[in-house]
């Protein structure tokens, strides 16, 4: 497991990092939960697999490493209107 960022402080900073990317990323069910994929081109470059309680997000786990990657179970899903 990578570094972790706790509280809303960090886990905005660590966001930030990935705004860019957030222009090709797709909703997506990444191992049967809610998830975001980022893939630009049809390339998966990396996945956020996150974690509700309480209807809110707790968390999130992004994913990058290709072997990783190659071994998740990814269902894109429709863009909201």
């Amino acid at each position: 497991m990578g570094p972790v960022a706790r509280g809303a402080q960090a886990v905005a900073r660590e966001t930030v990092i990935l705004r860019r990317r957030s222009r090709v990323a797709t909703l997506a069910l990444v191992d049967g939960a809610v998830g975001i994929i980022v893939a630009p081109r049809g390339k998966l470059l990396l996945a956020l697999a996150v974690t509700v309680a309480d209807d809110r997000i707790a968390g999130y786990e992004v994913i990058a490493d290709p072997t990783r990657l190659r071994h998740l179970e990814i269902a894109v899903l429709p863009e909201l209107p």
